[in-house]
Protein backbone atom coordinates (compact mmCIF):
# COMPACT_ATOMS: atom_id res chain seq x y z
CA UNK A 1 0.00 0.00 0.00
CA UNK A 2 1.15 3.70 -0.79
CA UNK A 3 2.92 4.93 2.06
CA UNK A 4 3.05 8.66 3.23
CA UNK A 5 4.96 10.77 6.06
CA UNK A 6 2.14 13.09 7.68
CA UNK A 7 3.59 16.12 9.64
CA UNK A 8 1.61 18.20 12.23
CA UNK A 9 3.23 21.72 13.41
CA UNK A 10 1.30 23.02 16.57
CA UNK A 11 2.45 23.63 19.98
CA UNK A 12 5.44 20.93 19.05
CA UNK A 13 6.17 19.16 15.34
CA UNK A 14 4.80 15.29 15.32
CA UNK A 15 5.58 13.03 12.64
CA UNK A 16 4.31 9.48 11.57
CA UNK A 17 4.53 6.91 8.82
CA UNK A 18 0.93 6.43 7.48
CA UNK A 19 -0.74 3.71 5.95
CA UNK A 20 -4.26 2.35 5.25
CA UNK A 21 -5.15 6.08 7.64
CA UNK A 22 -3.28 4.44 10.35
CA UNK A 23 0.42 5.67 12.09
CA UNK A 24 2.71 2.82 11.81
CA UNK A 25 4.33 3.20 15.05
CA UNK A 26 5.23 5.79 16.97
CA UNK A 27 5.11 9.26 15.99
CA UNK A 28 8.69 11.36 16.06
CA UNK A 29 8.06 14.48 18.40
CA UNK A 30 9.89 17.48 18.54
CA UNK A 31 10.53 18.53 21.96
CA UNK A 32 9.78 15.22 23.57
CA UNK A 33 9.08 17.03 26.65
CA UNK A 34 6.95 19.64 26.99
CA UNK A 35 8.50 23.32 27.97
CA UNK A 36 7.28 25.74 29.61
CA UNK A 37 7.83 28.20 26.40
CA UNK A 38 6.73 27.37 22.84
CA UNK A 39 10.74 26.40 21.50
CA UNK A 40 8.76 26.64 17.81
CA UNK A 41 7.68 29.99 17.96
CA UNK A 42 11.46 31.54 18.49
CA UNK A 43 12.47 29.28 15.77
CA UNK A 44 13.51 30.76 12.44
CA UNK A 45 11.83 29.30 9.78
CA UNK A 46 14.61 27.64 8.18
CA UNK A 47 15.22 26.17 11.74
CA UNK A 48 11.29 24.54 11.46
CA UNK A 49 12.21 23.50 8.18
CA UNK A 50 15.04 21.37 9.46
CA UNK A 51 13.61 20.09 12.43
CA UNK A 52 10.56 18.91 9.98
CA UNK A 53 12.82 17.12 7.39
CA UNK A 54 15.38 15.46 10.30
CA UNK A 55 11.52 13.78 11.76
CA UNK A 56 11.01 12.52 8.59
CA UNK A 57 13.67 11.29 7.77
CA UNK A 58 13.69 9.53 11.20
CA UNK A 59 10.10 8.20 10.66
CA UNK A 60 10.77 7.25 6.89
CA UNK A 61 13.59 5.00 8.06
CA UNK A 62 15.50 4.49 4.67
CA UNK A 63 12.23 3.84 3.01
CA UNK A 64 10.94 5.30 -0.07
CA UNK A 65 7.98 7.74 0.28
CA UNK A 66 5.31 8.68 -2.19
CA UNK A 67 4.16 11.88 -0.77
CA UNK A 68 5.04 14.20 2.64
CA UNK A 69 1.77 16.07 4.09
CA UNK A 70 2.14 19.09 6.14
CA UNK A 71 -0.20 21.29 8.95
CA UNK A 72 0.67 24.30 9.32
CA UNK A 73 -0.79 27.20 11.09
CA UNK A 74 -1.98 30.08 9.44
CA UNK A 75 -2.67 30.94 5.63
CA UNK A 76 -1.37 28.33 3.68
CA UNK A 77 -2.09 28.82 -0.28
CA UNK A 78 0.04 27.09 -3.20
CA UNK A 79 3.05 25.94 -0.31
CA UNK A 80 2.99 29.50 1.21
CA UNK A 81 3.30 30.31 4.40
CA UNK A 82 1.31 33.95 3.39
CA UNK A 83 0.13 34.68 7.08
CA UNK A 84 0.61 32.37 10.25
CA UNK A 85 0.08 35.14 13.57
CA UNK A 86 1.15 32.51 16.40
CA UNK A 87 4.16 31.78 14.19
CA UNK A 88 4.98 34.87 13.09
CA UNK A 89 8.59 34.19 11.68
CA UNK A 90 7.35 31.92 9.11
CA UNK A 91 4.98 34.62 7.53
CA UNK A 92 5.70 34.80 3.26
CA UNK A 93 8.12 31.57 3.79
CA UNK A 94 7.62 29.01 0.58
CA UNK A 95 7.38 26.01 3.42
CA UNK A 96 6.75 23.35 0.68
CA UNK A 97 9.21 24.24 -2.08
CA UNK A 98 11.91 24.81 0.84
CA UNK A 99 11.21 20.93 2.59
CA UNK A 100 11.17 19.56 -1.19
CA UNK A 101 14.51 20.52 -1.33
CA UNK A 102 15.77 19.79 2.01
CA UNK A 103 14.60 16.11 1.42
CA UNK A 104 17.84 14.22 -0.07
CA UNK A 105 18.29 9.97 -0.48
CA UNK A 106 15.30 8.17 -1.25
CA UNK A 107 13.06 10.68 0.09
CA UNK A 108 14.45 12.95 -3.10
CA UNK A 109 11.58 13.38 -5.44
CA UNK A 110 8.31 12.75 -2.64
CA UNK A 111 5.93 15.01 -3.38
CA UNK A 112 5.71 17.60 -0.44
CA UNK A 113 2.22 19.40 0.22
CA UNK A 114 1.60 21.63 3.09
CA UNK A 115 -2.25 22.90 4.31
CA UNK A 116 -3.36 24.94 6.82
CA UNK A 117 -3.18 22.44 10.33
CA UNK A 118 -7.28 22.85 11.39
CA UNK A 119 -7.81 21.36 7.62
CA UNK A 120 -6.02 18.06 8.35
CA UNK A 121 -7.66 17.42 12.06
CA UNK A 122 -10.65 17.78 9.84
CA UNK A 123 -9.61 15.27 7.38
CA UNK A 124 -7.83 13.39 9.82
CA UNK A 125 -11.27 12.60 11.49
CA UNK A 126 -12.95 11.89 8.23
CA UNK A 127 -10.69 9.28 7.90
CA UNK A 128 -11.26 7.85 11.12
CA UNK A 129 -14.52 7.88 10.87
CA UNK A 130 -15.54 6.54 7.78
CA UNK A 131 -16.51 9.92 6.36
CA UNK A 132 -14.60 10.82 3.49
CA UNK A 133 -17.44 11.70 1.49
CA UNK A 134 -18.90 14.34 3.61
CA UNK A 135 -18.67 17.71 4.49
CA UNK A 136 -16.52 17.41 8.01
CA UNK A 137 -15.98 20.98 10.18
CA UNK A 138 -13.48 20.97 12.95
CA UNK A 139 -12.81 23.68 15.53
CA UNK A 140 -9.13 23.64 17.57
CA UNK A 141 -8.99 25.40 20.41
CA UNK A 142 -4.65 25.69 21.64
CA UNK A 143 -3.12 29.26 21.71
CA UNK A 144 -5.08 30.26 18.63
CA UNK A 145 -8.13 29.53 17.31
CA UNK A 146 -8.31 27.13 14.18
CA UNK A 147 -11.56 26.45 11.80
CA UNK A 148 -10.71 23.03 10.03
CA UNK A 149 -12.73 21.47 6.30
CA UNK A 150 -12.85 18.37 4.62
CA UNK A 151 -12.75 18.63 1.79
CA UNK A 152 -10.53 21.40 1.99
CA UNK A 153 -11.88 24.04 -1.39
CA UNK A 154 -10.76 27.31 -2.71
CA UNK A 155 -10.45 29.79 -0.15
CA UNK A 156 -9.27 31.71 3.55
CA UNK A 157 -11.13 29.74 6.40
CA UNK A 158 -9.34 31.56 9.04
CA UNK A 159 -12.29 30.96 10.66
CA UNK A 160 -10.64 31.58 14.23
CA UNK A 161 -10.86 35.46 12.80
CA UNK A 162 -14.52 35.53 12.42
CA UNK A 163 -15.54 38.50 14.08
CA UNK A 164 -17.89 37.60 17.18
CA UNK A 165 -18.15 41.42 19.10
CA UNK A 166 -18.09 44.79 17.99
CA UNK A 167 -16.60 45.65 21.48
CA UNK A 168 -13.95 48.01 20.37
CA UNK A 169 -11.75 46.93 23.91
CA UNK A 170 -11.75 42.72 22.45
CA UNK A 171 -7.94 43.75 20.93
CA UNK A 172 -6.12 40.61 21.95
CA UNK A 173 -6.35 38.36 19.01
CA UNK A 174 -2.58 37.57 17.57
CA UNK A 175 -2.96 38.92 14.31
CA UNK A 176 -3.88 42.52 15.70
CA UNK A 177 -7.84 42.19 14.74
CA UNK A 178 -10.12 43.36 16.93
CA UNK A 179 -13.36 41.32 18.25
CA UNK A 180 -12.32 38.07 16.71
CA UNK A 181 -13.43 34.66 17.78
CA UNK A 182 -9.49 34.01 18.51
CA UNK A 183 -8.79 36.62 20.65
CA UNK A 184 -11.21 35.76 23.41
CA UNK A 185 -11.11 31.85 23.13
CA UNK A 186 -7.16 31.44 22.04
CA UNK A 187 -5.20 30.83 25.22
CA UNK A 188 -2.65 33.52 24.24
CA UNK A 189 -5.06 35.95 24.21
CA UNK A 190 -6.60 34.17 27.62
CA UNK A 191 -3.25 35.01 29.26
CA UNK A 192 -3.19 38.81 27.93
CA UNK A 193 -6.51 38.98 29.66
CA UNK A 194 -6.23 37.80 32.52
CA UNK A 195 -2.48 38.70 33.57
CA UNK A 196 -2.91 37.12 36.83
CA UNK A 197 -4.97 33.63 36.06
CA UNK A 198 -3.77 30.82 33.76
CA UNK A 199 -7.05 29.73 31.47
CA UNK A 200 -7.01 26.58 33.76
CA UNK A 201 -7.52 29.29 36.61
CA UNK A 202 -9.84 31.00 35.05
CA UNK A 203 -12.29 28.54 34.32
CA UNK A 204 -11.63 26.48 37.43
CA UNK A 205 -12.60 30.55 39.01
CA UNK A 206 -15.61 30.28 36.93
CA UNK A 207 -16.72 26.61 38.03
CA UNK A 208 -16.24 28.18 41.83
CA UNK A 209 -18.70 31.11 40.95
CA UNK A 210 -16.25 33.97 40.86
CA UNK A 211 -18.56 36.79 39.13
CA UNK A 212 -15.48 38.29 36.48
CA UNK A 213 -14.12 34.48 35.51
CA UNK A 214 -18.05 33.21 35.02
CA UNK A 215 -18.49 35.96 32.96
CA UNK A 216 -16.01 35.48 31.01
CA UNK A 217 -16.48 31.54 30.66
CA UNK A 218 -20.20 32.83 28.83
CA UNK A 219 -18.59 34.96 26.92
CA UNK A 220 -15.99 32.13 25.65
CA UNK A 221 -19.38 30.09 24.64
CA UNK A 222 -21.11 32.61 22.81
CA UNK A 223 -18.13 33.78 20.66
CA UNK A 224 -17.96 30.26 19.59
CA UNK A 225 -21.15 29.79 18.76
CA UNK A 226 -21.72 32.85 16.89
CA UNK A 227 -18.68 31.74 14.74
CA UNK A 228 -20.40 28.39 14.01
CA UNK A 229 -23.97 30.04 13.47
CA UNK A 230 -22.38 31.91 11.10
CA UNK A 231 -20.62 29.10 9.32
CA UNK A 232 -23.65 27.77 9.28
CA UNK A 233 -25.56 30.09 7.80
CA UNK A 234 -23.15 30.28 5.11
CA UNK A 235 -22.67 26.23 4.46
CA UNK A 236 -25.43 24.72 6.21
CA UNK A 237 -26.17 22.49 9.65
CA UNK A 238 -23.92 19.57 10.57
CA UNK A 239 -21.63 17.96 13.18
CA UNK A 240 -18.89 20.16 14.00
CA UNK A 241 -16.17 18.47 15.94
CA UNK A 242 -14.24 20.87 18.58
CA UNK A 243 -10.99 19.49 19.53
CA UNK A 244 -7.02 20.54 20.28
CA UNK A 245 -5.46 20.84 23.70
CA UNK A 246 -8.02 23.46 24.99
CA UNK A 247 -11.36 21.42 23.85
CA UNK A 248 -11.49 20.79 28.62
CA UNK A 249 -12.75 24.26 28.57
CA UNK A 250 -15.79 23.73 26.69
CA UNK A 251 -19.20 23.11 28.08
CA UNK A 252 -21.30 21.00 24.66
CA UNK A 253 -24.69 21.64 26.35
CA UNK A 254 -24.23 25.46 26.58
CA UNK A 255 -22.50 25.71 23.75
CA UNK A 256 -25.82 23.92 22.07
CA UNK A 257 -28.14 25.90 23.71
CA UNK A 258 -26.30 29.51 22.98
CA UNK A 259 -26.37 28.26 18.72
CA UNK A 260 -29.44 27.69 18.45
CA UNK A 261 -30.65 30.56 20.12
CA UNK A 262 -28.51 32.07 17.03
CA UNK A 263 -29.95 29.84 14.24
CA UNK A 264 -33.85 30.34 13.83
CA UNK A 265 -34.42 29.61 10.14
CA UNK A 266 -36.22 25.53 10.19
CA UNK A 267 -33.86 24.51 7.40
CA UNK A 268 -30.42 25.25 8.87
CA UNK A 269 -31.51 24.05 12.47
CA UNK A 270 -30.15 20.62 13.19
CA UNK A 271 -26.45 21.17 14.05
CA UNK A 272 -24.31 19.85 16.75
CA UNK A 273 -21.06 19.25 18.49
CA UNK A 274 -18.65 16.91 19.49
CA UNK A 275 -15.76 16.60 21.24
CA UNK A 276 -12.51 14.94 19.87
CA UNK A 277 -9.65 13.99 22.19
CA UNK A 278 -6.37 15.81 21.72
CA UNK A 279 -4.50 13.32 19.60
CA UNK A 280 -1.44 14.20 17.39
CA UNK A 281 -2.18 10.83 15.38
CA UNK A 282 -5.15 12.82 14.11
CA UNK A 283 -3.78 15.47 12.51
CA UNK A 284 -0.81 13.25 10.87
CA UNK A 285 -3.57 10.70 9.57
CA UNK A 286 -5.16 13.84 8.18
CA UNK A 287 -1.78 15.52 6.39
CA UNK A 288 -1.38 12.19 4.75
CA UNK A 289 -5.02 11.79 3.40
CA UNK A 290 -4.50 15.43 2.09
CA UNK A 291 -1.16 15.24 0.75
CA UNK A 292 -2.27 11.80 -1.15
CA UNK A 293 -5.56 13.48 -2.70
CA UNK A 294 -3.56 16.62 -3.89
CA UNK A 295 -0.97 14.38 -5.28
CA UNK A 296 -3.45 12.45 -7.16
CA UNK A 297 -5.63 15.29 -8.40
Amino acid sequence: MRRTVGVLVMEHVAVGLVEGHKVLGSPGIFPQKKESLDPLQSMPAEGIVDCIRGQVEKIAGGEKIEAVGIGFPGIIRDGVVEDSPNFQQAKGFALQAALSVALGGKLAGAQVRVFNDADVMAAGIAATQGKLNKLTRVWTLGNGIGFGRYPSSEGIWEGGHSVVTLDPKENFCGCGGRGHLEGILGRRSMRMRFLDLEPEEVFENARSGDARCTEFLMLCHRALAAATATNIHMEGPGTFFITGPDVKFIDLALLDRLLHEMVKMSPLQGSRFELIPTSDEMGIIGAAVNANRAVQH
